[in-house]
């Protein structure tokens, strides 16, 4: 089984290393090539073979479909795992869209709203809400993109702070709202409830936004099976989601991740769980069988595919 940890290839750019996705930088365009590496806790937990691969594919199939409603950075995808993209000016804000009231961590909107807040974003929640019910209308909860720790944002803020012009920033909220409609519309044909997600934009050299990074992936979306949302609420159970927390909680189970320098092996057969479950996803939200060639040479292979990018 081919993993890709990391690369490291010359005359592509300056490289920068993300979470997930090692990325070169060249005057005009960006080169974003996704690996396999998990994160939680602001470190690599394991290594998820075919992980990099789904999640540019699934960000490829979203941003064809939704490329009528703005214009997104994707020049070319020339190998399965990697992105080329256009340069842009990157807004300082994520825009983050919420369809249902969901969530567990201390920051979701489920847990602030069972201690009394009603107010995200712009919009102020009714009283009486239930865990994990649709909202009346999807609202968009901002937050710092640059910032050590993601800051909660509003309207006035934004303004306030100048991190965009009022005419940016109207037009960015339309489009959330625009792109999160239709994601929900394609996932429920492929019987899937798309919750919530996360976009991030740029500005062209002329001004015009432009979306950038991934859309609608596993990992920057929450999703829940369709069929079953009714009838598990009704029975108080959670919604049947695409799981990929139980590895980040087998290592809160058995590790300090935040303090402990050496970190146990993940376990193999839920390394493969999770892979399986990736891929399971991909085929679900694209309705195409995900392409498997084992005992290829994935670094080799990129290599390969980028040659005509070096500079």
């Amino acid at each position: 089984m081919n993993i890709l940890e990391k690369t490291d290839f010359k005359n592509l750019g300056e490289k920068y290393v993300g979470k997930v996705r090692d990325v070169y930088n060249q005057k005009d365009k960006v080169i974003m090539i996704s690996t396999d590496r998990y994160s939680a806790f602001d470190r690599n937990l394991a290594l998820v073979p075919y992980k990099g691969q789904v999640l540019t594919q699934i960000s490829k199939f979203w941003f064809e479909n939704t490329k009528d409603i703005v214009q997104n950075h994707a020049i070319d995808f020339p190998d399965p795992n990697v992105v080329v993209g256009k340069k842009c000016t990157v807004l300082p804000v994520e825009m983050v869209v919420r369809g249902y009231i969901t969530g567990v961590t201390g920051t979701s909107i489920w847990t602030l709203y069972q201690k009394g807040e009603r107010v995200f974003g712009d919009m102020t929640l009714k009283e009486g809400i239930k865990k994990n019910q649709k909202l009346d209308v999807p609202i968009i909860t901002p937050t710092t993109k640059f910032e050590a720790h993601d800051r909660p944002l509003t309207s006035k803020i934004i303004l306030e702070e100048k991190m965009m012009k009022p005419e940016i920033w109207k037009q960015v909220c339309d489009i959330s709202l625009k792109l999160f409609a239709r994601g929900q519309e394609i996932a429920l044909t492929r019987g899937l409830i798309l919750v919530d997600t996360k976009y991030e934009f740029g500005l062209t050299p002329d001004g015009k936004v432009m979306l950038i990074d991934e859309i609608h992936t596993p990992d920057s979306s929450r999703y829940w099976q369709a069929n079953t949302y009714k009838e598990r609420i009704e029975k108080g159970l959670e919604p049947e989601n695409f799981d990929k927390e139980f590895l980040r909680l087998w290592f809160k189970e058995n590790c300090d991740p935040y303090k402990d320098e050496k970190l146990p092996k993940a376990p193999t057969d839920m390394v493969i769980e999770l892979s399986r479950r990736y891929i399971k996803i991909y085929e679900q939200i694209t309705g195409e069988k995900f392409q498997i060639n084992e005992g290829e040479d994935t670094l080799k292979r990129i290599e390969n595919n980028l040659k005509k990018y070096k500079i």
